[in-house]
């Protein structure tokens, strides 16, 4: 049964998600030189996001729409491929970040603007893993219409925590960092130009 494996998976990549995150914290610094708590809200939002998809779930182990066999089967694959895809990118960024590694918006002493990595796609990977995760969960459980509104929640959520962030790294790292937010995008990946 394509939904019963998909919703396997992404439970299984929870479990790991939940890893990457704990022994994140586990080696970086404790103490910092700047921090902003304007990234709570936004964490608290995309909290709210993950809440959406969970508590409106549909029955377990049913494809998010009726649809044909061959369907459900490409949207489970989908769906794998996105939590395996998102726990895979949030280990990378996580491990790039090292001692820098924190759930809130902070500058450490002697802190590294870090563009190398999964950083040289996306400024925020860690973020896009999350809303990754928030896919593939709600494509594994959700009804529709809690995917959307857990979509929309966990994006507003992510710009208040963009914001917060990139205020402190733009006061750190000043040019550095006006540079780099130039040449990589906050959040979605370019997509490649053909020449």
């Amino acid at each position: 049964m394509p939904a019963a494996l998909a919703f396997s998976v992404v439970a299984v990549c929870w479990l790991g998600f939940g890893l990457i995150l704990v022994l994140g914290r586990r080696g970086a610094v404790k103490s910092e030189s700047k921090r902003d708590t304007k990234s709570h809200l936004g964490f608290l939002l995309q909290g709210v996001a993950y809440g959406l998809c969970v508590a409106f779930h549909r029955t377990y182990f049913s494809p998010l729409l009726p649809m044909p066999k061959a369907a459900e089967e490409v949207v489970a694959a989908l769906t794998m491929a996105i939590a395996l895809g998102s726990e895979w990118f949030c280990f990378a960024a996580a491990r790039m970040l090292g001692k820098q590694w924190a759930l809130i918006a902070r500058v450490i002493e002697d802190h590294e603007l870090i563009t190398r990595g999964p950083y040289a796609v996306v400024r925020n990977p860690i973020y896009l893993a999350m809303f990754g995760m928030l896919l593939a969960t709600g494509l594994a459980t959700a009804r529709w219409q809690a995917l959307v509104a857990g979509t929309f929640v966990f994006l507003v959520g992510s710009e208040v925590r963009i914001r917060s962030e990139e205020r402190l790294l733009r006061e750190a790292f000043g040019l550095q960092f006006a540079d780099y937010a130039r040449r990589v995008p906050a959040f979605f990946p370019r997509i490649p130009e053909h020449k």
